[in-house]
């Protein structure tokens, strides 16, 4: 049975029954509906912290997991950058230093990107915004980086063929082939001005006469192209010229024959002739010279190949005798 509620009313001197307007029914009903959904919103909210679902369960799981993916990868992106600044640092002190190039600016190699915060998106991520931002900006750096360092191994690969070219060509070995030619070399005329065989009186001798048997084979000292054959009745009598570029060219007189055409590419070490004593000589022998940049230079210092340090010294004192020429 309902309650009914009665108000003692002063001027009838009686008690009289209550009864709410429509307004207030709705009212009452209205804040009895709110506090209900206030109260079922609350349980849910502490429902769904202390409480979650299974599914939700796994979610935050593998939210954990991730975190910890992204602090591995941190690190891992710390090793790389570490690995990545030691091949720089060979780089500059090795590589660059033997082939004579500039090393990377220091202000480009760590310079970052710039314009606006490129990472402020994850400012909004309030549990793993900061963590990812500084991956980002360690993978951005790391990419930059790598890129820089490709283009300068690919620079240092074609110095280091050209580099490899260009000691290819450059006259370095002695013309008549080592074991034609004894080390205990007595019969040697050298650069610079020696009496003449036949006109008998001191003139400059541009190159170096090294003595061998007839017909003992002449290689080219370096790579490079034939640019001369030619055959007088005096002077170099059957010589070769060959054009080593990088300003070097070499002569090769005196000879009995040639192997090669004008034109023709030759390798160091590859036979171009004979030993003879044509022209304006008194015995068999390769007259040896060395042009740089259109100037004679002494020969001496392009013979190297299988002398001792003490060899070679006996060679440049025994090509410094003022002796007479075999041309």
């Amino acid at each position: 049975m309902r309650r009914e509620k009665f108000v003692y009313n002063r001027q009838t001197l009686q008690y009289e029954k209550v009864r709410l307007t429509n307004k207030e029914i709705f009212l009452r009903i209205f804040g009895f509906l709110s506090a209900v959904l206030v109260s079922g919103f609350l349980f849910t909210v502490i429902i769904w912290k202390f409480f979650p679902s299974p599914h939700e369960e796994a979610l935050l799981n593998e939210i954990d997991r991730l975190k910890g993916e992204l602090t591995v990868l941190h690190s891992d992106f710390d090793k790389m950058s570490n690995a990545l600044a030691s091949m720089h640092n060979r780089d500059q002190r090795i590589h660059r230093m033997v082939l004579e190039m500039d090393p990377i600016d220091d202000a480009v190699w760590e310079g970052g990107i710039g314009g606006h915060d490129r990472y402020a998106e994850y400012k909004n991520y309030r549990n793993s915004g900061e963590l990812m931002a500084k991956i980002r900006q360690k993978a951005d750096k790391l990419k930059r980086q790598m890129a820089l360092q490709s283009k300068s191994l690919d620079e240092i690969e074609k110095m280091a063929r050209d580099k490899e070219k260009m000691l290819a060509a450059i006259p370095s070995i002695k013309p008549v082939r080592a074991d034609k030619l004894n080390r205990d070399v007595h019969l040697l005329s050298g650069f610079g001005y020696r009496m003449h065989p036949i006109h008998k009186i001191v003139k400059m001798h541009a190159g170096i006469d090294f003595s061998a048997p007839r017909g003992t084979h002449i290689q080219a000292t370096g790579d490079g192209t034939v640019i001369k054959v030619e055959k007088k009745r005096t002077g170099y009598g059957l010589h070769v010229v060959i054009d080593h570029g990088y300003g070097y060219q070499t002569l090769y007189g005196h000879m009995s024959k040639v192997d090669v055409k004008v034109g023709q590419k030759v390798k160091k070490g590859q036979t171009i002739g004979r030993v003879g004593s044509t022209g304006t000589s008194t015995a068999p022998h390769c007259h040896y010279e060395v042009h740089y940049k259109g100037k004679a230079v002494n020969p001496i210092d392009y013979v190297l190949d299988g002398l001792t340090p003490e060899e070679y010294a006996e060679l440049v004192k025994l090509a410094e005798i003022q002796n007479q020429s075999f041309d």
